[in-house]
């Protein structure tokens, strides 16, 4: 009895999957990181050029469906995110699983020196790539030496 029990439990270990913890990230597949990079990256200077509709094929459906044209998205971003319209210094931070997505936080500089940290969320597409779904933005420290 002692050893079947011992074989279900060993057996169960690697059958049923690890379910993250309230509070705890897993970390993200190292090809995540690349794909978000790209997307984010890609984003980032398109928007520096104002190249509306590449910056646009980089958003996530339900942006998409929020800003219906690249020009209408290229606006909301210049007019709501002046610091990844023309970031500058860009460092990305560790990414990481967040629900059905991932989080990445972007460390970038504005036009006049500013730091900020941009939040990204992206979420895995039907065909595979990787779109953003949604930028969160806050002010970096300054804090110098």
């Amino acid at each position: 009895m002692r050893r079947a029990l011992l074989a279900c439990l060993a057996f169960t270990a690697f059958a049923v999957p690890a379910l993250p913890l309230p509070g705890f990230a897993l970390p993200a597949w190292a090809d995540d990181s690349g794909d978000a990079r790209t997307a984010i990256g890609g984003q980032l200077d398109a928007l520096r050029v104002d190249d509306g509709a590449r910056a646009y094929s980089y958003a996530a459906p339900n942006i998409q469906r929020l800003f219906p044209s690249p020009e209408i998205f290229l606006a909301m971003v210049a007019k709501g995110y002046p610091a990844v319209h023309r970031s500058s210094n860009v460092t990305f931070g560790p990414l990481r699983t967040e629900g059905a997505g991932l989080r990445q936080e972007v460390f970038l500089s504005d036009a006049d020196g500013q730091s900020w940290i941009a939040s990204y969320t992206l979420e895995r597409q039907p065909d595979g790539s990787l779109k953003i779904t949604g930028c969160q933005m806050r002010k970096g420290s300054d804090i110098g030496a």
